[in-house]
């Protein structure tokens, strides 16, 4: 019996291996959901991402219309997520026609209450969309997931490549919507990649999964995922320092690295672009040789010329998802924010932290507006994204600013403590000092 091989190779590795998360697929019959289902009770995973293979992304027909039954009564009610296509959610829908974003939302909203704790219903294939929209929802709020529509064949396996995305990414302890959207970053940076293969001749071709390995031949620079221990002494260059100490911003980086800045911000406001372009490939050189991101201000041009490691935004450059559909899924991305709900847009948006400030006064932004530590705790509270604090920030309140005692805040962001005296190193080397022992004091308060 089929069940039966089944329920034996489900038993066997389950049993077997500490496994977190069940990503299904095709299930072809309803005895074989149920034999999963009866698997999981007796070895339950943190997750299970229920991936219901029923409808391609061409439109051909993968399972029997009767195993609807089978996911409404056994499978949905024990899901994580459910990540239908427009098509799919439809037929669980009873055919119900989604041709707008608004009817995915119904629609995601209906599917949630047949027991399933998430739902994303995907929509690549809805008609007269010029991006591809895929709506989340938790059962309290609808998220819209928008990314550039990739002209291509290549689309094959798309749906399961990203619920497998998205099981892997809770497998390693992300959260729901912050593993989406890896996955959903991920999906695109290989379509665009792979937009040109051309694979044998039917209507729809593969993509390239692997394109990773391809796209990074040539750069022996390798970084892990965004750190956010990166964000603790957050040094941000000023060419005007510079100049009036009479030092190169590559000198300053190298000194301010050596002291023990963990993450460096290249801002240059005036600069023409090629000489800021010149400045960007040395200081990264610098950067890269001893292990450290840099990122550019504002400037995403200069960010993928040099490929340095991300770009920081204020409100008022460029969108952070825009920058993330210009920049991929790898890049760091950083956004200015003074309130709760700028923390929450950029979240939503894709960033990996926020900048919050000023917290005091500040020369080197003009009519900086200062929040000051409530506003800084505020923020911190309100932001599911690790926060850096900048502005007016020196050795005499940066344990004050580290102490407010929230754990999102994971560090300070210096300009003129650093690169406004005349030795870079030893005021580095002085901040670094304070930080640590007032992330010690911290993390003590909070382990009590």
């Amino acid at each position: 019996m089929h069940e039966d091989f089944v329920a034996e190779q489900l038993k066997s590795v389950l049993s077997d291996m500490q496994v977190d998360v069940v990503k299904t697929g095709m299930l072809p019959s309803i005895s074989i959901v149920k034999v999963l289902c009866q698997s999981l009770r007796e070895f339950p995973v943190q997750a299970l991402v229920v991936d219901p293979v029923m409808v391609s992304t061409s439109g051909d027909l993968l399972a029997d219309p009767s195993i609807l039954l089978g996911f409404q009564e056994e499978l949905l009610p024990m899901a994580d997520i459910v990540t239908p296509n427009i098509k799919e959610a439809s037929a669980f829908l009873g055919g119900m026609q989604l041709e707008t974003v608004d009817d995915m939302h119904s629609a995601a909203k209906q599917l949630h209450s047949m027991g399933p704790r998430n739902v994303l219903v995907k929509g690549g294939d809805l008609p007269n969309s010029s991006h591809a929209v895929d709506v989340f929802f938790d059962g309290h709020e609808y998220y819209e997931l928008c990314s550039p529509r990739i002209k291509t064949r290549n689309t094959h396996g798309t749906g399961c490549t990203l619920a497998s995305c998205i099981a892997a990414e809770l497998a390693k302890g992300s959260p729901m919507l912050t593993a989406i959207k890896v996955a959903k970053r991920y999906v695109e940076t290989a379509l665009g990649y792979s937009k040109d293969i051309v694979i044998g001749s039917g209507p729809q071709g593969p993509f390239d999964h692997l394109f990773k390995l391809r796209s990074g031949l040539h750069n022996s620079y390798r970084r892990n995922a965004f750190d956010p221990s990166d964000l603790f002494l957050y040094a941000v260059t000023d060419s005007s320092m510079n100049q009036k100490w009479g030092r190169s911003m590559v000198d300053a980086v190298k000194a301010a690295i050596q002291g023990g800045t963990t993450i460096v911000q290249l801002r240059e406001k005036e600069a023409e672009t090629q000489q800021f372009l010149e400045t960007a490939k040395a200081c990264l050189e610098i950067c890269h040789s001893f292990g450290v991101p840099l990122l550019i201000n504002d400037r995403v041009d200069i960010a993928l010329s040099c490929d340095a490691d991300g770009v920081h935004v204020g409100q008022a450059d460029m969108p952070a998802c825009v920058v993330r559909t210009l920049l991929g899924p790898d890049k760091i991305i950083g956004v200015s924010c003074k309130t709760p709900e700028q923390a929450q847009a950029a979240w939503i948006d894709g960033a990996d932290y926020i900048g919050c400030g000023g917290v005091y006064p500040t020369n080197t932004k003009a009519n900086n507006l200062t929040v000051g530590l409530d506003g800084l705790k505020a923020v911190c509270m309100a932001s599911k994204l690790p926060v850096v604090a900048i502005g007016g920030i020196n050795a005499s309140n940066a344990g004050t600013v580290m102490k407010i005692g929230v754990p999102s805040l994971k560090g300070i962001a210096i300009v003129s403590a650093l690169f406004d005296k005349e030795s870079v190193l030893t005021e580095t080397r002085k901040l670094r000092a304070l930080l640590t022992e007032a992330a010690s004091v911290v993390l003590s308060l909070l382990s009590n």
